[in-house]
């Protein structure tokens, strides 16, 4: 039997949250509701308590939207968009995203978004293609468009996300001028690979490798502005700065 998915729902009308609820008891060998939020405020605690797997998130909501709450995230769960809101549809899709339910929604509806849940969770690796670990000295192959380049895992500069792709930034062996190469892999596929003592991951959108840090400083925001051996600035948020000093920390 497969674990239940720790689940928040994220909706700030009390009626449609407590409906949602009901209707995924249902699902109680699928899904398990650890708790409830009505604005992005209070899901952000919930979220960095609780560490869900998947989120049931509105989008219009008091103060910041669904959107803005998952650019803080340091992590990213499996999203069940629920909305009143179809033009937001596209955009979505930019993120871990299951479905996206317009409100009202129906028992049916809410199955087959489910189902999609299961479909996902059915592809599990088996012994055979179980992606092992790399470590810093792995050799990693890269195929973008008509380009093939061997990159080794320690030149690997920072890593971005871009919707379904990542986008991997290293020096040109030849001249050391900074490459760039499209992987249609997921940031969290990706992520899982790489050692965490090496790879940071600064926010929602880079993966940073330590190695390749030239400096940090203290930002505005409270937390870090690193700048890379390339002269890419990235910020680190308040909350992710607390875990880089305590990798570069003796």
């Amino acid at each position: 039997m497969k674990p239940r998915l720790g689940t928040l729902v994220i909706e700030d009308s009390r009626l449609a949250r407590e409906g949602l609820v009901r209707m995924l008891a249902e699902f109680g060998d699928q899904i398990d509701v650890l708790g409830q939020a009505d604005n992005a405020e209070n899901a952000l605690v919930l979220i960095e308590q609780l560490r869900p797997d998947l989120l049931f998130l509105d989008i219009h909501m008091p103060g910041e939207d669904g959107f803005a709450l998952l650019e803080r995230l340091d992590y990213t769960p499996r999203i069940i968009f629920t909305t009143a809101y179809s033009e937001y549809a596209i955009r979505s899709f930019e993120f871990n995203t299951v479905d996206y339910l317009l409100k009202p929604i129906s028992p049916l509806r809410l199955a087959q978004a489910l189902a999609k849940l299961s479909g996902d969770q059915d592809k599990e690796p088996d012994s055979h293609n179980a992606k092992r670990l790399l470590d810093i000295n792995s050799k990693i192959f890269i195929k973008d468009g008509d380009h093939c380049y061997l990159v080794a895992l320690s030149s690997i500069l920072y890593i971005e996300s871009c919707k379904n792709y990542v986008r991997a930034f290293f020096p040109d062996g030849a001249g050391g001028t900074i490459k760039n190469a499209y992987v249609k892999k997921s940031m969290n596929q990706i992520e899982e690979r790489l050692p965490r003592t090496v790879f940071f991951r600064a926010s929602r959108q880079y993966l940073v490798n330590l190695q390749a840090i030239r400096s940090i400083e203290e930002s505005i925001s409270e937390g870090f502005e690193v700048t890379m051996l390339d002269g890419k600035r990235l910020e680190i948020s308040r909350r992710n700065a607390g875990k880089l000093k305590d990798l570069l920390s003796f």
